[in-house]
Parts: structure tokens; C-alpha cells; sequence
């Protein structure tokens, strides 16, 4: 670190290294629950391989009824809400906006970690170089997380890691290669097009390669309203991390050399569409993974990972892209299946032996078949909210990682059923004063209310009770009681039965822009104004809470006040002619 230039020196609880989907999530949640944060992110924008730079859709569990919610869904309900006709600058702006909204969070973006203190097997300081502001800052903090996707606190800690594919005596995984080598899933620089209406030329730049036939692109597709690119990938075969810079060269000259083969050698159904965007920056898929006090395998993916510590899930296929990428006579991957949802264990995301780090993301501790499943986005989100609750245990408890599993494990996870996460083979437990209350339910809706099942069943039978708009449920309780807050879980939908856009049904996310897209709408099934009314001891009813403009589907209302009955009106939707709950509680 050069001292001439200016330092600046933080103290904080928890520090995040990597502004991606799950460092994102880690940071949001630790900071809801009470921990001081400092995120840092080497771009200039969040949510790394969702962002405006790279543009990947966010992709996550096969079925409909397993889609990602907790703080995932609160922000897909905020792009549909801002915006609806999907522009990549305003999601980066929602993004932002999630990150800047939590009071606990010291954002530090355009700066990369280069170095950090380690003692007796615990992370004292990291030191990240901030480019726009030639500053070296310094974040001296309790608990360290690594979402940066290539691991750097690996190399500079003395963490356990490991790269490539194991050989597949060692996990007994079938899908993997009978002797272990250093290769990996490759990298990407997306395109975007855009429909016209009229013809568009296109002029390839001199140094693009030249794909005069089909078979020169190994007959990869050309679909150009449903495409992104995805297949144009290289670096399996180098080193992911080192040769990132000429992946990339390389990687553009095939872009570029794609395009032109699309719009100049041959009829491809492209005449309209325009070169929108390409991506500088390379997507990656893998590059090295911590190893954990579990590795997560093949088989606890087909098995359905059936674990105690169970605090995220999976469900994409084990989807393991030959290294070779773009260059491989043949498919570009091979779909191994595997079972959704399944299983993700806590002792996935920390260190072995760096007693206070804790990761997240492409970089858990799995071997390479497993990662080929846990990789996609959504699914990396929703370990980044487990394991920032688990590190505001920690920091609450005075905890290393290790002993939130010995001890705290049941507290993490009644933690993330409560902040809307789904964790299968678990339902919420409903506090038992909302149980104990008399309600103007029947006993069936009762029972639906109450069953801790937040979501449709695998056969997309409901767990919700219907009401009829303008009604409302209320509570009496037997005795005055303090109300902490009130918990409530709409339908937001989750087959997306209102969609026309039949590629955003999964996520709000496009590659091509079409002529006949229709800009999404915010699930008609949301409530979207109702009012909580609240009666004291003394017989006074007043409004606790009201809104005529609700578009999330998960809300925690603070009340604070001692009450004999509690009510809920719900008013309008957003289209839907009845009101869908999933929960309605409180403690």
C-alpha cells in the first residue's frame, strides 16, 4: 500500500467483499438484523453478473412453485414496479437503491480488495484500492464474507480452496472426469439485440473473426429473439482468473464475428434487429471454491440434500459446460438432472480453517458437479441471505461461524422462514399468541393460514385462503397483549398466470428487445391497499397502518402496542377480482 496516497480506516461488524446477487443479499440481510456492514464492490454498479454489465438473466430452482423469494423477490417486485419495460440502467438504479435504503451499510463501490491481515487464523483487516478516488481504505472488522465470485481472500489469508474438476473416485460422483485436472466451466461476453422496423446493416470491425458457415460456429444457435449468447465461452481450459483480460479479447472477436455471420452470411430472420449492446466485461462461471466444514456433491444434489443445516436450496440441473466452451465440436453442456428443490447445508459457507470468514455465491464449498447446479444466480442470492443472518448471529452472539451451527442452528432457520425465505422440508412455525387468538376464519382457512407452507404445493394446490375483497381478518385476543409486529404474506403469483411475456415468467430479466413486448405488470394477484386496525385495553380503535399503494408480497408492519384485538382490511388489488394470503400473523 503506497501511504502516500490517502488512507481512511474503518471499523465495522461485518464486511462483505463483493457486490454480486449473493454479497448483495449477505449485506442487506445482516444489516436488517442489527449488524453494522461495509460492501465492497470493484464495479461501478451491483449485481455483477445481473448487471448492466454482463446482463445475464437471473436463473434459479426448476417449477414454478419453487421460485426464490425472501429478499429476491422483494426486489424482482421492485423492478416490476419501476421498471416495467426492463431497462438495464434502471435495474442497476433498484439495485442501488436496496443497497443505499439499509441505514446499516457502508457502500464502497469501484473498489477491489488487494490485501488483508490475518492472526492466528482469523481475518483482522482487509485493504481495498478505490479507483475514483485514489483511496486506499482499510475495513478492520469482526467477520469477513468472500462473494467475490474469484475467491480473493483465498489466496490472501491462507484459506482452503480448491479449482477444477475432482476426479471421480473422490466423491464418487459419476459425472465427473476418472482423473481430476484443473478445468472449469468457461466465460462469457453477452449481446443484446434490438427489433426494428426496418432493415439494419451491420459493418464488422476488421479484427472479428469470420463465421462463414454453421459449421464454423459448431453449430451453436441463432435464435435471435430468445438468445443470449450464453454459449460463447471460453476459458475452461486457461486459467479463469489470470487469462481473464485475453479471454475477453478473444471472446469479442467471436461476438462480433457471430453477429456478422447472423445479419451477412445467409438469410437468419435478423434483417430488423440491430446490435444493441456487447458486454466488455466477461461473465463467469466458475474459478475456485472454498472448502468448508462440508463439501456439498453430486449425490447430496440427486439425493435431495436432506441436511439438519439446511438454510438455502437449489433445484437448476447440474449443468457442467464442456471447458472447452465455444471451441467443443458438440453441446456446449450436458443437463445432468437433479432433483427440485434440494438442500444447501450451512457448513457450505464458511472457512475450514479461517476461524471468521464466512462465503457466498459460485465459490461455497462444493465439489465442481455440485457447483454446476448451485452456480445460478437466484440460487447464490438466497445462500447470501442465509449466510448474512448467520453472520448477524455472530455478530450479535459473539459467535465464530462454526458455532452457529453447534448452537444456533434452529435460530437461523426460524430466522429465514420468517424473513419469507422458503427452506424445503421445513414449514414457519406461527407464533403461538396468533394461534391462541379467536379469528373470524373458518377452521379450514384457519388451518391454511397457520400451516407455515408459504407457497403451492409440487402439484400447484394452494396453500393460501381466498377472501373476498373489502373483508378483513381479525383477532381477538383473551387478554390485553403487547404486539411486537404484524407478518403477512400475499400471492404474488407464482406461475405468472397474468404474463404475457412468456421468458420473464422465471424472472423479470431480457436479452433481445422485441417489437411486440409488453411491458410487465405487477402481479394482479398482490394486495395492493389495505388497512390494520388495532383496539387497546380501554376499548379505543385506531389505524396502526394504511396503504393504497402496496406492490410487495412479503411485509413485516411494526404495531408496538398493547392490544385486545387486532384487524386487517383488505381493500383493493392490483387487478385480481379475490384477496390471496399465504400468512397473517403476528408476535
Amino acid at each position: 500500500m503506497n501511504t502516500s496516497l490517502k488512507n481512511v480506516s474503518r471499523e465495522t461488524d461485518f464486511c462483505v467483499i463483493g457486490g454480486g446477487m449473493a454479497g448483495m443479499l449477505a449485506s442487506i440481510s445482516a444489516a436488517r438484523h442489527g449488524a453494522k456492514v461495509v460492501l465492497i464492490q470493484d464495479r461501478p454498479v451491483l449485481g455483477g453478473n445481473a448487471s448492466s454489465e454482463i446482463r445475464m438473466w437471473i436463473r434459479g430452482a426448476h417449477g414454478a412453485q419453487n421460485k426464490e423469494t425472501g429478499i429476491l423477490s422483494e426486489i424482482e417486485l421492485e423492478n416490476i414496479y419501476r421498471n416495467s419495460t426492463l431497462n438495464f440502467s434502471l435495474w442497476d438504479s433498484v439495485l442501488f437503491g436496496m443497497v443505499k435504503a439499509e441505514p446499516n451499510i457502508t457502500l464502497l463501490l469501484n473498489c477491489s480488495c488487494a490485501d488483508a491481515t490475518v492472526e492466528n487464523g482469523k481475518i483482522i483487516s482487509v485493504t481495498a484500492w478505490q479507483l475514483t478516488t485514489y483511496t486506499w481504505h482499510t475495513i478492520f472488522a469482526r467477520y469477513f464474507a468472500d462473494c467475490s465470485g474469484d475467491s480473493i481472500l483465498a489466496p490472501l489469508t491462507g484459506a482452503k480452496y480448491t479449482k477444477g474438476r475432482e476426479a471421480a473416485a473422490q466423491y464418487k460422483e459419476s459425472i465427473e472426469p476418472e482423473t481430476s485436472d484443473s478445468k472449469t466451466m468457461g466465460m462469457t461476453c453477452m449481446m443484446q439485440a434490438r427489433e426494428t422496423d426496418h432493415k439494419v446493416d451491420f459493418v464488422a470491425p476488421a479484427w472479428a473473426h469470420v463465421y462463414n458457415t454453421h459449421e464454423e460456429m459448431n453449430h451453436r444457435g441463432h435464435d435471435v429473439r430468445n438468445e443470449n449468447w450464453w454459449w460463447m465461452e471460453l476459458g475452461g481450459e486457461a486459467d479463469s482468473i489470470h487469462d481473464t483480460e485475453e479471454l475477453r479479447d478473444e471472446l469479442l472477436k467471436i461476438a462480433f464475428g457471430i453477429w456478422d455471420h447472423i445479419k451477412n452470411k445467409g438469410d437468419h430472420g435478423a434483417d430488423n434487429f440491430e446490435l444493441d449492446w456487447v458486454g466488455f466485461l466477461p461473465g463467469k462461471r466458475e474459478s475456485i471454491r472454498y472448502i468448508g466444514d462440508y463439501v456439498l456433491t453430486q449425490n447430496d444434489v440427486s439425493d435431495g440434500g436432506h441436511f439438519d443445516d439446511l438454510v438455502a436450496y437449489g433445484g437448476w440441473s447440474m449443468d457442467d459446460h464442456n471447458p472447452a466452451g465455444f471451441h467443443h465440436n458438440g453441446a456446449p453442456t450436458i443437463f445432468h438432472p437433479a432433483p427440485s428443490p434440494y438442500g444447501i447445508p450451512y457448513r457450505s459457507l464458511y472457512s475450514v480453517n479461517i476461524d471468521n470468514l464466512f462465503f457466498a455465491g459460485r465459490n461455497i464449498s462444493a465439489s465442481h458437479a455440485a457447483l454446476s447446479s448451485t452456480r445460478v444466480m437466484a440460487t447464490c442470492a438466497v445462500i447470501g441471505q442465509a449466510m448474512g443472518t448467520a453472520a448477524a448471529i455472530c455478530v450479535a452472539n459473539k459467535l465464530s461461524p462454526r458455532e452457529v451451527y453447534q448452537t444456533k442452528l434452529s435460530a437461523l432457520q426460524t430466522m429465514l422462514l420468517d424473513d419469507g425465505c422458503f427452506l424445503p422440508y421445513h414449514a414457519r412455525r406461527i407464533p403461538e399468541c396468533s394461534k391462541n387468538s379467536s379469528v373470524n376464519l373458518s377452521t379450514e382457512q384457519k388451518e391454511i393460514l397457520f400451516n407455515g407452507i408459504e407457497r403451492p404445493n409440487a402439484d400447484m394446490t394452494d396453500n393460501k385462503i381466498v377472501l373476498e375483497k373489502g373483508s378483513s381478518i381479525d383477532f381477538k385476543l383473551t387478554n390485553p397483549e403487547q404486539i411486537t409486529s404484524l407478518r403477512i404474506v400475499f400471492d404474488f403469483d407464482f406461475i405468472r398466470q397474468y404474463e404475457k411475456n412468456g421468458n420473464h415468467k422465471r424472472f423479470p430479466m431480457k436479452c433481445a428487445t422485441l417489437m411486440d413486448f409488453e411491458p410487465l405488470i405487477v402481479p394482479k394477484t398482490l394486495v395492493k391497499a389495505f388497512t390494520v386496525m388495532g383496539t387497546d385495553e380501554k376499548g379505543t380503535k385506531a389505524t396502526i397502518f394504511e396503504t393504497t399503494n402496496n406492490y410487495q408480497h412479503i411485509l413485516h408492519i411494526p404495531v408496538e402496542k398493547t392490544l385486545t384485538e387486532l384487524s386487517i382490511r383488505f381493500d383493493s388489488t392490483w387487478g385480481a377480482t379475490e384477496v390471496s394470503l399465504y400468512s397473517c400473523d403476528f408476535v
